[in-house]
């Protein structure tokens, strides 16, 4: 079951503050329930926590201007429960900042120390008075305790990088206390707090990236309450529209192999925009990392610019997908299905030309299909050579992938070669689809086996004869034979009459079994599996009323059947020999125009 979609009116930033004391001016208490492990942050967690604080205070004083300017911490989840709060999620977190806190008030004398907030368990050892030792005593605690022991190592690491960085303690604290925040989220009184800690800690957190990143957007950013509403207004209306967008399935498929998202496809975006501008490091491993790349782009900084790259990058994959010359939509589209990331194209786009972008785009396919790339000085004879060397040495079975996708481009590039055509390749469609390679003439070593198999092909060809309205004697053959009980249906009557039916249609169970790609074709699974072993003019009659009845059928797959690449059709019911030198040629020739970039104004 999907989980509702966070509100963002649960949502706001806290500064570390105030994570102190409630309204009563009394130290909160954070609980910790059992359903949750102690403290196990390592000091490389707890120096990379200190560094990026630092590191943000030195930057941001250089440049601060603005007192609202704040270093923000990634979530801190939490329920009411009385007059404490329990900690769903951000124990870890929260931990680490009451060791820091605890460090700067050791330096002070005792009448001066701040009042910190504290944490308690519900089955381990509180360790309040514990931080209150000398390191000489937490080290024979941290013998005697797994949990105390990870505590000791935090504070060793404190001390250690404040050793390492001396008089930095005043404005740590200060840029702790008071310019840093962290994403509060409170959970409604009628939310289950393991049911949101087993979501949060399965990957099926409600608070995704992208809710995440809009609370970083929809925050107060001035003093001014009437130009930040209006501020908020614009991107939660925008923001809508491009959502609006991408639930279109056209547009999503274009971009994205992926069917399981479909709420917040708006992340899709950030996440393109994170990975190709590069994840921090210290981030690398975090469930959150996309909000924590985009929080570290909004320090100290309004978030207009930031919306507006946003913005831009959702208009560039607009422009791909609309593009009138249908070239960029059908490219991108099929690297895409190859897995190429769309990032790599976004980078290189940024440094070419629409044209210049054509080109090296189509030398990617070029060396994801076929192979190294002939050269800038070949010629149309040195890649109309490369492409039927390839093309020769694919066989079903262990070149079926590479054969996929070679089909694939054979129907984008048929599509693009007719300048006049304005039909697009339905990615949708054809992602949401499992498909298959199936063999346009049936192999005759690959027996059906089955009995089901057997019916269900001797009913396929019965079909086609009474439409046909041809071989009556041969009709009663059939029909008795599937009026046989199971235990009925012996190898020899099956073989006598199968033979039979191929040879009726001329086409003959002995012969050699072709694997090549000029025996092969596209078909969804469902309809390969329904025919399977068919007779070239089953599956023709079949697939030519899926056509009729407006099921997708990729336009060559359509053309095979129809024997539009045949040099004579000279019986329209097999599949012979001179079909598939024709349907190879097709092949490589088509891809030699598409590699040159050519197109032809078809009629």
């Amino acid at each position: 079951m999907t989980s509702p979609p966070i509100n963002s009116s649960n949502l706001c930033l806290k500064p570390v503050g105030s994570l102190l004391k409630d309204d009563n001016g009394q130290p909160v208490e954070y609980w910790i329930p059992a359903y949750q492990r102690g403290y196990r942050w390592s000091p490389l967690q707890v120096k990379q926590l200190l560094d990026d604080i630092w590191e943000w205070e030195k930057i941001s004083r250089k440049k601060r201007s603005d007192a609202d300017e704040f270093y923000c911490l990634q979530p801190l989840v939490i329920k009411a429960d009385g007059g404490r709060f329990e900690v769903v999620d951000g124990q870890q977190r929260l931990t680490t900042i009451l060791l820091i806190l605890n460090h700067f008030n050791r330096r002070l004398m005792e009448d001066a120390r701040k009042q910190l907030f504290s944490i308690t368990f519900q089955t381990r050892p509180s360790f309040d008075a514990l931080l209150e030792k000398p390191i000489a005593e937490l080290e024979k605690e941290a013998e005697r305790n797994v949990d105390f022991y990870h505590v000791y190592q935090a504070i060793k690491q404190i001390r250690l990088w404040f050793e390492q960085n001396p008089g930095t303690e005043g404005d740590m604290e200060s840029a702790l206390l008071l310019r840093t925040q962290v994403i509060w989220f409170e959970l409604a009184k009628k939310d289950n707090p393991v049911d949101a800690f087993t979501r949060l800690n399965v990957g099926k957190i409600p608070l995704t990236d992208d809710e995440l990143i809009r609370a970083l957007f929809l925050r107060q950013i001035s003093s001014n309450k009437s130009e930040d509403l209006a501020w908020q207004l614009k991107v939660a209306n925008e923001w809508d529209q491009i959502e609006k967008s991408l639930q279109d399935n056209a547009f999503w498929y274009f971009l994205t192999n992926s069917a399981e998202r479909a709420q917040n496809r708006i992340g899709f975006l950030f996440e393109l925009i994170a990975y190709s501008d590069g994840i921090p490091p210290e981030a690398i491993h975090d469930k959150n990392k996309v909000f924590y790349a985009f929080s570290k782009k909004m320090e100290g900084a309004h978030p207009e610019a930031e919306w507006l790259k946003i913005k831009e990058e959702f208009v560039r994959l607009q422009e791909w997908y609309e593009d009138e010359s249908r070239i960029l939509y059908h490219i991108v589209g099929f690297l895409v299905h190859q897995r190429t990331p769309l990032s790599k194209i976004r980078d290189l786009s940024k440094e070419s030309t629409k044209s210049s972008l054509d080109r090296k785009l189509r030398r990617m396919i070029f060396e994801e299909v076929i192979g190294p790339w002939p050269g800038a000085d070949s010629s149309e004879e040195d890649l109309r050579k490369s492409i039927r060397e390839k093309l020769g040495n694919l066989e079903y079975g262990a070149g079926s992938v590479q054969i996929r996708s070679i089909l694939l481009l054979f129907n984008i590039a048929t599509l693009l070669l007719n300048s006049r055509s304005n039909l697009l390749f339905q990615f949708s469609n054809y992602k949401k689809e499992s498909w298959d390679l199936e063999h346009v003439r049936s192999v005759s070593a690959d027996r059906l086996s089955s009995y089901k198999e057997r019916i269900a092909w001797m009913k396929a060809c019965l079909r086609y004869l009474v439409a046909a309205k041809l071989h009556d004697d041969l009709q009663v053959e059939i029909r008795t034979f599937v009026a046989l009980p199971q235990r009925e249906v012996k190898e020899d009557n099956f073989e006598h009459l199968y033979g039979k039916v191929l040879k009726e249609i001329d086409e003959s169970a002995d012969e050699e079994p072709d694997n090549s790609i000029a025996n092969l074709t596209l078909l969804d699974a469902r309809t390969n599996r329904s025919y399977k072993n068919a007779p070239f003019v089953v599956k023709r009659q079949k697939l030519l009323s899926l056509d009729e009845a407006g099921t997708f059928v990729p336009l060559c797959t359509r053309n095979v059947f129809l024997k539009c690449y045949s040099p004579l059709v000279d019986n329209p019911m097999v599949w012979s020999a001179k079909d598939k030198e024709g349907y190879e040629r097709a092949i490589v020739e088509t891809l030699v125009s598409f590699f040159l970039g050519r197109t032809e104004e078809l009629a």
